[in-house]
């Protein structure tokens, strides 16, 4: 981390924590991928690209940066999968005692089991919306419950877990699965009507974990598993900003952004993400 960064280069007196109305934590982790590499590597990937974005948004008349953004310092140094859902849950519970927007960036998406837990139990009613390709609902993979394929298995035990953009599982996670809380992709590009009723089972309090490989490929190429036939930007945006409007969201992370050498764009969305996710938040 170069010294004395702040998110996307603001002001540093929006970037002090006393003044910040959000905080942006990163767990560069990759430590239980299978495929494709360099999730660790997102977050920096991440941090460039919104250095280079222009922070008005067109779509709301915002500037929501303005609200004040903190970077927590980072928490990547994991002995084991084990330790690794430990420490991101601890800090996580730390974080929430802050009353400060909590934001996270990975890594793989094995660091939203510590994260998720630590929401869950503050917020005892709530519902997780995960925007993903693989349904990742396997009790333990790899030897370890904590791996990135078992993702949302704790949090489908003990929230009202709302799956969408799903298009790759193995077929044990059927027997899982609640297929009433489940929009599969391929049901996503018939209409817009998932979009609402979605929405109309979860309960007030949400929070989103979005793995970019929701993402199609075109888009979104940047991930360990580019599975074909996912979510397009102007699609994904539009159903975000629902969810903002009709829920109160009470934290969120990206996760599985995995960089391409010399291929900027897809970083470049990640930032942008982040940013409208952001700004629909404090319009909201």
């Amino acid at each position: 981390m170069r010294p004395m960064r702040t998110y996307a280069g603001i002001p540093r007196e929006l970037s002090q924590l006393e003044n910040a109305n959000i905080v942006l934590q990163s767990f560069p982790y990759d430590g239980t991928s299978t495929w494709g590499k360099g999730a660790d590597r997102g977050f920096e990937a991440f941090l460039d690209a919104s250095e280079n974005m222009e922070l008005y948004d067109i779509e709301t008349d915002s500037e929501v940066y303005k609200k004040g953004i903190h970077l927590l310092d980072e928490l990547k140094d994991f002995a084991s999968p084990e330790n690794m859902f430990q420490q991101t849950y601890q800090r996580t519970k730390e974080i929430l005692a802050m009353n400060k927007f909590p934001s996270f960036f990975g890594g793989e998406h094995s660091i939203s089991i510590g994260i998720m837990k630590a929401f869950y139990e503050q917020y005892p009613d709530l519902t997780v919306l995960q925007i993903d390709a693989h349904a990742d609902l396997r009790p333990s993979y790899d030897g370890s419950p904590y791996n990135h394929a078992c993702a949302m298995f704790d949090a489908n035990l003990n929230t009202n877990l709302i799956q969408v953009g799903i298009r790759s599982m193995d077929e044990s996670e059927k027997h899982i699965m609640n297929k009433s809380n489940v929009f599969f992709a391929d049901r996503l590009q018939e209409n817009d009507d998932w979009m609402d009723e979605s929405i109309s089972k979860m309960t007030d309090q949400v929070y989103i974990s979005f793995d970019l490989d929701a993402l199609d490929p075109s888009i979104m190429p940047a991930t360990g598993t580019p599975e074909p036939g996912g979510l397009l930007w102007y699609q994904t945006i539009q159903y975000l900003r629902k969810v903002f409007e009709a829920k109160n969201v009470v934290g969120f992370d990206i996760v599985e952004l995995a960089p391409i050498v010399g291929w900027r764009a897809p970083q470049f969305l990640a930032a942008k993400l982040y940013y409208k996710m952001l700004t629909y938040k404090f319009q909201s």
